[in-house]
């Protein structure tokens, strides 16, 4: 579907080339949902914007559907954003046009369609939006979510075969967020559509997409499965994003490493299920074959878009060798084990 091949882009301020990004190598599949997450200024937006030639590059190649579109002219542009729909993070509707005008708009800049298929077109897309009985309203009479969902139909109007959301839940609220990623989400399995969207929230990545590719000062420092970056995040920016989401507790560990004396007879573990071993009673069976105690100390259980998984911070306590069996029986139950044991270290000064 997309190759992106040593893309680059730079800047010229002040007669300088500042790098917006740097040699960036991608591969987006047909049918997927791909995230681009990164702090502010992380070049996320302008790489989004290079898939349409928004943002021209300065180097490099992106191949769309077997095109090097890198160079294409007026013309060919022209065609190939009737293929690549756009939904933006302030919705740039047309405020003097009711919501049946602003979906109808793109469809009349073609020229391909009379009144009654674009009428028709129209109808189908407010029926998938959920937005039937707002056609004749404005914008300024729409809720937030509403307005995206708008700006949603409308860059589905050509049929497009690539679909372009630059912070499209940034600006709503918590509730409308996970409305607008379910009809996303939708949208990607009812139509097959493959959807490339920025964002700088981790939650948003979880919900919804299928890969993801972390973006810092320009360059992509990790890329793969939302559910192996997300559970097992290896570069530091990644880390950082993810450990918004699930901080440990540092006043649990302050607490731990006063305990002095227990420590030296302790695990701290974090365990890390995936898929099917989540829903397991596999801690009660493991504390029914050996004769440590396993207290959890901390914990999540939810999904990475349809994915179950858990991660538990838990503190084993007993003998040596009862501590190295249920870390057998851990590994042979699948599950995944990091030792925290030098986070306690260090929080208790040794």
């Amino acid at each position: 579907m997309i190759e992106i091949t040593q893309l680059e882009k730079e800047y010229v301020v002040q007669g300088r080339a500042i790098p917006a990004l740097s040699d960036i190598n991608l591969k987006i599949e047909q049918g997927e949902v791909f995230g681009i997450i990164g702090r502010s200024g992380a070049g996320k937006s302008t790489l989004l914007r290079a898939l349409n030639l928004l943002e021209r590059p300065t180097r490099g190649k992106v191949i769309f559907e077997g095109e090097d579109i890198s160079q294409f002219q007026a013309g060919q542009l022209q065609a190939l954003r009737q293929r690549i729909g756009m939904v933006f993070q302030h919705f740039n509707l047309l405020n003097a046009k009711t919501v049946s005008q602003n979906i109808e708009f793109p469809l009349k800049l073609t020229g391909k369609y009379d009144a009654n298929e674009r009428q028709q077109r129209v109808a189908e897309l407010l029926q998938l939006v959920g937005l039937q009985e707002h056609a004749d309203k404005y914008p300024a009479q729409l809720s937030g979510g509403q307005k995206q969902r708008v700006g949603i139909a409308r860059a589905l109007a050509n049929y497009p075969h690539l679909l372009l959301c630059d912070e499209a839940t940034s600006a709503l609220d918590p509730e409308t967020t996970q409305q607008i990623l379910k009809l996303l989400l939708e949208i990607n399995q009812q139509l097959g559509l493959t959807i490339v969207l920025i964002t700088h929230e981790m939650q948003v990545i979880r919900t919804i997409c299928d890969r993801v590719a972390v973006i810092d000062r320009g360059e992509i420092v990790e890329v793969g499965n939302v559910v192996e970056v997300f559970l097992h995040p290896r570069h530091a920016v990644t880390q950082s994003l993810v450990a918004e989401n699930q901080a440990l507790d540092l006043s649990l560990l302050q607490e731990l490493a006063q305990r002095g004396k227990r420590r030296e007879h302790s695990h701290l573990l974090r365990l890390t299920y995936v898929g099917n071993s989540t829903h397991e009673p596999i801690l009660s069976r493991i504390t029914a074959q050996t004769s440590a105690e396993i207290a959890i100390l901390q914990g999540v259980i939810a999904r990475i878009k349809n994915t179950p998984y858990g991660q538990l911070i838990v503190e084993v306590i007993g003998a040596e060798d009862e501590i190295d069996k249920v870390l057998k029986l851990l590994g042979r139950a699948d599950i995944r084990v990091d030792v925290l044991n030098h986070l306690l270290n260090q929080i208790g000064g040794k």
